[in-house]
């Protein structure tokens, strides 16, 4: 889920960029310093968009640049246990496939890709369902739900999410909607009546 976050923090600002607009200055270098950085509590943040409060420059000697109190709004993005995600396929491997949602990646285990028996397919990259011949390759829209998370250090590559397919309105995107057109009853066409 994302969420928007006041942040207090002090920016240093080299000489070479005192000519350009401060306001610009900062927003680029904030997010040249935090974005993709995780907090546990806050999350992965995504993009500072704005800033509230700059203070008047100081500067420190033998330093040279310029370093001003800030108060600015970030993005975070932070999973959360039981959420639905949307994303695509970026890997498929013999354990599970790998799926991107928004700025994180997550782990569907093989046995959490369907109810059905999961063949691993080597030469082709993909995972095939015994009985019932679905397919996840890379590429493939998928809806998840988040099952687990572990984050630590301070990038994405150190955090773990777990995620399912194996409930109702879950899968591959043509699965869900192949499930949803065998739901719909039949429609018999309508039989005229001749009243004379």
């Amino acid at each position: 889920m994302y969420y928007l976050s006041k942040i207090q923090d002090t920016v240093r600002i080299s000489p070479y960029m005192f000519e350009d607009p401060l306001e610009e200055v900062v927003i680029k270098t904030l997010n040249e310093t935090y974005n993709g950085r995780l907090d546990k509590n806050l999350g992965l943040l995504v993009s500072v968009n704005d800033l509230e409060e700059i203070s008047e420059g100081k500067i420190i000697m033998g330093d040279g640049a310029a370093y001003h109190d800030v108060v600015f709004n970030a993005i975070f993005y932070k999973p959360e246990l039981q959420e639905i995600i949307k994303g695509y396929i970026i890997e498929i491997s013999e354990f599970g496939a790998f799926v991107r949602f928004g700025p994180m990646d997550g782990l569907i285990h093989v046995s959490q890709v369907t109810d059905d028996y999961i063949n691993y397919d080597g030469k082709r990259g993909a995972l095939i369902g015994k009985e019932s011949n679905k397919v996840l390759e890379e590429g493939d829209s998928v809806r998840a739900r988040i099952v687990a998370i572990s984050l630590k250090g301070q990038t994405t590559k150190e955090t773990k999410i777990g995620l399912t397919m194996r409930q109702v309105g879950l899968g591959k995107l043509e699965w869900i909607e192949s499930e949803k057109k065998k739901a719909l009853p039949k429609v018999s066409p309508n039989k005229s009546s001749n009243k004379e």
